[in-house]
């Protein structure tokens, strides 16, 4: 059954804008239809399509429906810009397992220079494949994706989180994979981890000096160099066995 993320005021949902268009041009859903429906509180119900104006497709509750979908602990990916479109996988397939929020990072090594101009269009793209990946996946929640940062920016919002990770692949050939365990052993759950991965070419020496003497935990993900865009599904894949398998 579809869902989607819309406004819900007490009994009813109402659906604009894309995913009215996706419900009556692309699915060409009828009255009486059922769809689920996410409210900005992650609740989510069963709908039954009661009408479809020119521009809305409204839809009321059936019934409410109890789930257990997000991941235990909210985990944040910030990854140094990379080349092509291989950021916006990393928000699609990470938003599938369960990410919290998104959060590019001007990296030095970063081939992509971030074009301010530019930067409205590309965010609002971001957050639609953000969206899109939410509602395939069954989230009740859809992850965030904000403007690229600076490191000094890093640092001040890294305040905000209860453990705070980088993958760096020199301390993955030094086989030295215990800290992520030990860092995802610390945790309980609602709570929250800033996890930092580098570009193309990884992160220099000096970005991951800065970063540790802030209070990050430099971890190998496992004896293999991962490239950019795998490298942050490895972790949430990670989260989601630690916390919804070995624990579920």
């Amino acid at each position: 059954m579809q869902r989607y993320f819309a406004e819900n005021v007490e009994d009813t949902f109402l659906i604009k804008e894309d995913d009215f268009h996706h419900i009556t041009r692309v699915m060409r859903m009828k009255l009486d239809e059922e769809i689920y429906c996410v409210n900005s509180n992650q609740q989510t119900a069963r709908c039954k399509i009661e009408n479809i104006t020119e521009n809305e497709v409204v839809a009321k509750v059936i019934q409410w429906v109890e789930e257990d979908i997000e991941l235990p602990v909210k985990v944040t990916i910030v990854s140094g810009l990379p080349k092509g479109d291989k950021l916006e996988w990393i928000i699609q397939k990470g938003t599938e397992l369960g990410a919290h929020e998104f959060i590019p990072f001007i990296a030095s090594r970063s081939i992509v220079k971030w074009d301010a101009k530019k930067s409205d269009k590309k965010i609002s793209r971001w957050n639609k494949i953000a969206k899109e990946a939410a509602e395939q996946s069954h989230r009740a929640a859809i992850p965030n994706v904000i403007a690229p940062v600076s490191p000094k920016e890093l640092i001040k919002m890294a305040a905000d989180y209860d453990v705070l990770i980088i993958a760096y692949e020199e301390e993955a050939k030094a086989l030295e994979s215990a800290n992520l365990a030990r860092a995802l052993s610390s945790m309980k759950k609602g709570q929250s981890i800033l996890a930092v991965f580098g570009p193309e070419g990884g992160l220099t020496d000096t970005e991951v000096e800065l970063l540790t003497d802030n209070g990050f935990i430099a971890c190998g993900l496992g004896p293999r160099i991962l490239r950019t865009e795998t490298a942050p599904l490895y972790l949430l894949s990670a989260v989601s066995y630690h916390f919804e398998l070995m624990n579920g």
